[in-house]
């Protein structure tokens, strides 16, 4: 079986703000229904990276593709095969949760019919249905960052960004939205980037990438990066990668 192309594929890619080099000739893939961990401590470049694959930032070095379009000379095709999730919350607190995914329906030119049986699917997924007409300000963390997943997925994106999606939230909200992502990724063949400094979001079959002052430091399999480290836990691995206790 002829393997899967890449839904996300960022090479030799490297950003600098003023003479501070924030990326370093990073690449990797993701295939579809993939769920890769972005790992790294404050500061490693994450949020670089998702600036640059989101079109915020623009470098002249280095190549991002989404489902195989140039995010630099298509990127309007690109950027419709893209779902993301900022680690900033988005939402507008005043408006209802339908009426904040009826909003991210017409940006994608959605029509009302088909929007609003996506808005009831996606909210279903996410236990939401109920509360479809709450204003977003009387939702608890958790529960607004199950809109926010549910807006990223409306258009049906190959690629789902994440930005450290948890900060903040407590232990049950946490494992709600793990465990949700990656039955995302495995049944629907959607590919996952979920930049995160947290050892307990990292499921026994993800890929990681380890990513400390701008390279990547270990990319693989949880086995890979263990067997290359010569540790026995993700922990000690990243701790050993770079300095920095997890």
């Amino acid at each position: 079986m002829t393997p899967a192309a890449p839904a996300l594929m960022v090479g030799n890619l490297s950003f600098a703000y003023g003479k501070r080099l924030a990326l370093d000739g990073v690449s990797f893939t993701v295939s579809p229904g993939q769920c890769a961990i972005l790992l790294g401590p404050n500061g490693a470049g994450k949020t670089t990276l998702f600036s640059l694959i989101t079109r915020l930032y623009d470098s002249r070095d280095g190549l991002i593709e989404i489902s195989g379009w140039d995010i630099k000379g298509h990127s309007t095709r690109a950027l419709a095969r893209l779902g993301v999730v900022f680690q900033q919350p988005t939402l507008d607190l005043d408006l209802s949760v339908q009426q904040n995914l009826r909003y991210h329906a017409a940006l994608h030119g959605m029509p009302r019919r088909l929007a609003e049986a996506r808005i009831e699917q996606e909210l279903q997924r996410q236990n939401m249905h109920d509360r479809r007409h709450e204003t977003v300000r009387s939702l608890n963390g958790g529960h607004r960052r199950r809109v926010e997943i549910a807006r990223a997925l409306l258009h049906k994106p190959d690629v789902l960004l994440l930005d450290e999606p948890t900060v903040g939230l407590d232990v049950p909200s946490r494992k709600a939205i793990v465990d949700y992502v990656h039955a995302l990724a495995a049944d629907q063949q959607i590919a996952v980037l979920w930049a995160s400094h947290l050892i307990d979001e990292i499921a026994p079959n993800d890929r990681l990438m380890v990513l400390h002052r701008g390279k990547i430091r270990a990319l693989g399999s949880v086995e890979e990066i263990l067997r290359q480290t010569g540790t026995s836990d993700i922990g000690a691995a990243f701790a050993q990668l770079t300095g920095t206790p997890p």
